[in-house]
């Protein structure tokens, strides 16, 4: 089996030592991903989740996997209040797949993001 190792260019990638995502056929584990996108980051925590979830699709797709593969997301969200914000986000990119889903409120490393999403994926 080989191992692929997948960046998005984060700067934080090399600081802390992690990939975005790493490829072990046929899983793809995509790290908790930020609404970061170029060093910017929206107010809104649906925006946030959804940039989060662009740059998800992006790591799968160079996995050679899609949104279509998840089996399993983890939302961690600032405030319980955000989840009804994020819901439909997730609804519109996992609707048909409807992959295990948990929801954790909690702090997060920068206090300009709002949700934090991490995926599993299974290549079909």
């Amino acid at each position: 089996m080989t191992r692929q190792l997948i960046s998005s260019g984060s700067a934080f990638e090399e600081v802390a030592g992690y990939s975005r995502a790493v490829a072990q056929d046929p899983w793809v584990f995509v790290s908790g991903t930020s609404g970061y996108k170029n060093g910017e980051i929206s107010d809104d925590v649906a925006e946030q989740a959804r940039q989060a979830l662009d740059t998800i699709a992006q790591a799968l797709a160079q996995a050679g996997a899609s949104l279509k593969d998840v089996v399993r997301v983890r939302a961690f969200v600032t405030e319980a209040g955000f989840f009804e914000l994020i819901a439909p986000v997730l609804g519109e990119a996992f609707r048909g797949v409807r992959p295990a889903n948990t929801t954790v409120v909690t702090g997060l490393v920068d206090p300009k993001m709002k949700v934090e999403i991490e995926v599993t994926a299974l290549k079909s």
